[in-house]
């Protein structure tokens, strides 16, 4: 295996260059187990902990490794030891979302995202609202959306379901299959270009696991039946992983996500409902936010008709939810996040006391 095989790519070079002078090697992680890496370099793949000047200086989550980042790693001649990341490259996307509970801290899904597939049920557990919300968060993220509507074969109205899609994915690719009986899948193939890499996103009990089986070629990932009652799945996916498939597309798995929660998603929210601010455009008011200003092109859209009520009324929710979230993130949000950030360091630190390391 080499860097170009985990999509190394010349536009790296640049971003690199002052840590290749300062000695360091180009990597990319893989598998992120809390405060340890796994993380490919030119010679394979090996485990690799935080340099402490990296640990200290982090005032973020975004300022430590996620899985799919590229590194700078110093490697170690000692058998048996393992490499020190020094430096974070710049992403070219990153997904994230508020973490799930009560506190403000933000959870890092994956970076440097050349596409995401958005998985969804075609079951008891289908929900336009949800698709919505996955839209928002991907093109915040700055990577391509495509909606993967899995299990087509259990739709009761397959070209209803469709068109409930496409009126919410504007421009968006939508393709209907079936994992678990290998129908539509190439359909999925153009975008599993060699160096490509795709992440893999969904709540739990959409397929993710068997349709990356069919990718891969094997059942490498355990897959669980949805409950019954509800189509609602269980979790088979623990943690993220960049994955290489047979022909030479990357693949990121992320766990099912029953909870999501956007972390900062002003521009999310304007290419996923653009076709409400191209509305808005009409309303007799240039700051209309329409809910109760009259003249308002976007409410006389659905007063005819024009636009799904049920739309505009998820537009405002997840405006109210992200202004919510911006206070939050101003005071309380950022407290939190440094004392969990200590905890972790803390946590490393013991760690590697633990083996000896001064």
């Amino acid at each position: 295996m080499t860097l170009i095989d985990v999509g190394w790519h010349a536009g790296l070079d640049a971003p690199f260059a002052p840590f290749a002078a300062a000695g360091f090697e180009l990597a990319r992680v893989a598998v992120a187990y809390g405060a340890t890496f796994r993380v490919y370099t030119a010679d394979g793949d090996e485990l690799a902990d935080l340099a402490g000047r990296l640990r200290h200086e982090a005032t973020g989550r975004r300022d430590l490794p996620a899985v799919g980042d590229w590194v700078a790693v110093k490697r170690t001649t000692i058998e048996g030891g393992r490499a020190t990341i020094h430096g974070v490259l710049p992403r070219k996307s990153l997904f994230s979302r508020k973490a799930a509970g009560d506190e403000t801290t933000e959870q890092i899904l994956a970076a440097n995202v050349d596409t995401a597939f958005l998985i969804t049920g075609l079951d008891g557990d289908f929900n336009v609202r949800r698709i919505e919300r996955y839209l928002v968060m991907t093109w915040e993220s700055g990577a391509a959306p495509v909606v993967v509507l899995n299990k087509a074969d259990l739709a009761d109205d397959l070209d209803a379901r469709l068109d409930e899609v496409r009126a919410v994915a504007l421009g968006v690719p939508v393709h209907p299959i079936s994992a678990r009986q290998q129908t539509g899948l190439d359909e999925l193939d153009h975008y599993l270009q060699p160096g490509q890499t795709i992440a893999v996103l969904g709540s739990s009990g959409v397929g993710k696991s068997t349709l990356i089986n069919r990718f891969l070629g094997e059942e490498r990932l355990r897959t669980r039946e949805v409950r019954g009652g509800d189509d609602r799945g269980r979790h088979t996916t623990t943690h993220r992983e960049l994955v290489r498939l047979p022909g030479g597309a990357l693949l990121i798995d992320t766990p099912g996500m029953r909870e999501l929660q956007l972390w900062s998603s002003d521009t999310g929210v304007v290419e996923a409902f653009d076709d409400i601010a191209a509305l808005g455009e009409d309303c007799h008011f240039a700051d209309c936010v329409h809910e109760h200003e009259p003249r308002c092109a976007v409410k006389q859209a659905v007063a005819e008709g024009r636009l799904d009520a049920a739309r505009l009324e998820n537009y405002h929710k997840l405006r109210r939810e992200l202004s919510w979230l911006a206070t939050r993130q101003a005071g309380l949000g950022q407290q939190t996040e440094k004392k969990k950030l200590r905890a972790i360091f803390r946590a490393i630190r013991k760690q590697e006391h633990s083996k000896g390391k001064p």
